[in-house]
């Protein structure tokens, strides 16, 4: 049997490097700074589900649940993976056949053991189709996953792939090969969960019970998530202050205006009224790097003239020349996003400059004409064409400036369709309600581009059971990312996630925007600010001077 550990595995199977990142009361504290305690007050928004960490895709949540749990591995800066939970990770036969061995002594916050069967009945939950979990898809290439995902399923189904074969092991087969499970096993989809999850689950994610670097207090809805130092915690990510108060706004003027005021520790969400000062702002500390983060907007599969279809294939590509996506970088972003030349973000290995059809991520409005008219002999436009998004995330002016170029270049009505939060936007565009186009993106939760490409485009993440909510569905393109997970080598898996993305250039499920930087502020008490490989903040370093 040939076998290898989680860390050779992870640079010979997927092309690594880059985490998660994506508001409720309107700011207004009736909260102190906690200037007593080492409490950090941080920006947060409202987040769009209960907090069950296999259906948190979203940002809002996904900071919460991220410092509430603790999963197999972590990543560290520069997306190398470290065991956690895990004492080691091993494969055989191709990377269809894992061994997961479990360190003792970990424990949830209500004092139950972390075993096996809390790997293993989380898994089985979020993959069966009947929980309605958002990443449901994370388990695709384990064995029986399928069969979990017909209409009539029992609620009570499981993996046929999973084995508990004591309390620190677990052993996985899978249906296919997939050298990048073990880097997927950090992401929220993998957390383990206690027995009381599955006893009342509606309790549970209002109250979650963790084994994470934090310990749960109390979410007051669209005005504060808190949380202390889990004193029982034994891994990497250990915190170096006393908890967080997630602070939530519908705006994040008004959190910018509370950081600036000294009622708020930090933020890593600039609103763009402040994005062309707030580096030279005296009264705070002011942050901005490279990132792993994708913006882009999806035209789901459903639309009428936008089909899966030659006619809808045009009008993607026409819509996406039409915008001058380095002016609007120059002009609303002011050095804080990059143009994007493909999917993924820049520090992906498998990112290039250099893909075949990328000439449709390029500002050439005579081309967008000539591509909208081949579109119209095949079926003429009529109607207007809307790009949605959530009024309180940043999304606004650069909405709008894009929608003014693909009107004035295809002499089209285009406008933007503001809803109201972030909770009303995701539970639209998670059903499947949306009647437009509408902004999107991407914070990866794991530092492979499978991350960025199986789960955003992928049939198995179409129809509710993962991030690929414009239900598109091309065998090709999923044929490729097949072969990408089976390659021996990162160079041979990266040159089939690039051939993936050369299909996806034809197609535009989504239109690549920018690339975003890692921006952030704080008060000049606030130390000890870092970004994870994707550019999202690490809470756990954050202290501040009493």
């Amino acid at each position: 049997m040939n076998t290898r550990h989680v860390t050779s595995l992870v640079a010979a199977g997927a092309a690594i490097v880059m985490l998660l990142s994506g508001c409720g009361s309107t700011g207004t504290s009736n909260s102190s700074n906690a200037s007593d305690s080492n409490i950090i007050s941080v920006y947060g928004s409202e987040p769009a589900h209960p907090l069950f960490p296999g259906n948190t895709t979203e940002a809002g949540g996904g900071k919460v649940v991220d410092q509430l749990f603790a999963g197999l591995v972590t990543y560290d800066a520069k997306g190398g993976i470290h065991n956690e939970v895990a004492d080691s990770i091993t494969s055989s036969d191709n990377a269809t056949h894992y061994v997961i061995k479990l360190k003792s002594g970990w424990k949830f916050t209500d004092g139950t053991p972390v075993t096996a069967h809390s790997f293993v009945n989380a898994w089985n939950y979020t993959a069966n189709s009947a929980n309605k979990q958002a990443s449901a898809s994370f388990f695709s290439t384990i064995e029986g996953y399928d069969d979990l995902q017909k209409p009539d399923v029992d609620p009570k189904a499981t993996l046929s792939g999973l084995t508990v074969v004591d309390d620190n092991t677990i052993d996985v087969k899978l249906s296919q090969p997939d050298s990048a499970f073990p880097v997927k096993a950090g992401s929220h989809a993998y957390m383990p969960l206690p027995e009381s999850a599955f006893k009342d689950p509606k309790k549970f994610g209002q109250h979650p019970v963790s084994n994470g670097p934090y310990k749960f207090v109390s979410w007051q809805h669209n005005h504060s998530i808190e949380m202390v130092k889990n004193p029982d915690y034994k891994g990497n990510r250990v915190a170096k202050n006393d908890g967080l108060n997630f602070r939530i706004y519908t705006s994040p003027d008004s959190a910018y205006a509370d950081l600036r005021g000294g009622n708020l520790d930090f933020t890593n969400t600039i609103p763009d009224t402040a994005l062309t000062s707030f580096q030279s702002d005296k009264s705070l500390k002011a942050y901005n790097e490279p990132g792993g983060n994708t913006l882009t907007f999806t035209i789901p599969e459903w639309l009428e003239h936008f089909g899966q279809n030659e006619e809808g294939n045009l009008r993607r590509q026409a819509i996406s020349m039409s915008i001058d996506r380095k002016t609007v970088a120059e002009k609303i972003f002011h050095g804080t996003a990059t143009p994007a030349v493909d999917f993924l973000a820049a520090p992906i290995s498998a990112y290039s400059k250099e893909l075949k059809g990328n000439e449709v991520l390029k500002y050439n409005p005579s081309k967008a004409k000539e591509l909208w008219a081949k579109a119209n002999a095949i079926s003429p436009w009529s109607g207007e064409f809307g790009i949605a998004y959530n009024a309180d995330g940043t999304a606004k002016n650069w909405v709008e400036a894009i929608c003014n170029y693909i009107k004035n270049t295809l002499d089209i009505d285009a406008k933007s369709i503001p809803m109201s939060t972030s909770d009303e936007f995701l539970s639209n565009v998670d059903s499947g309600k949306m009647t437009s186009a509408y902004r999107s993106g991407w914070g990866p939760d794991y530092p492979s581009a499978d991350n960025y490409l199986v789960q955003l485009y992928d049939s198995s993440s179409a129809d509710g059971k993962g991030g690929n909510s414009g239900n598109y569905k091309n065998p090709e393109f999923d044929a490729m990312m097949d072969k990408a997970l089976s390659a021996p080598s990162t160079e041979e898996a990266d040159k089939y996630y690039q051939q993936g993305e050369e299909i996806l250039l034809q197609d535009l499920p989504a239109i690549p925007l920018w690339n975003q930087n890692a921006t952030a502020a704080s008060t000049s008490a606030v130390s000890g600010v870092a970004f994870d490989y994707g550019g999202g903040p690490v809470f756990t370093a954050l202290t501040k001077k009493q």
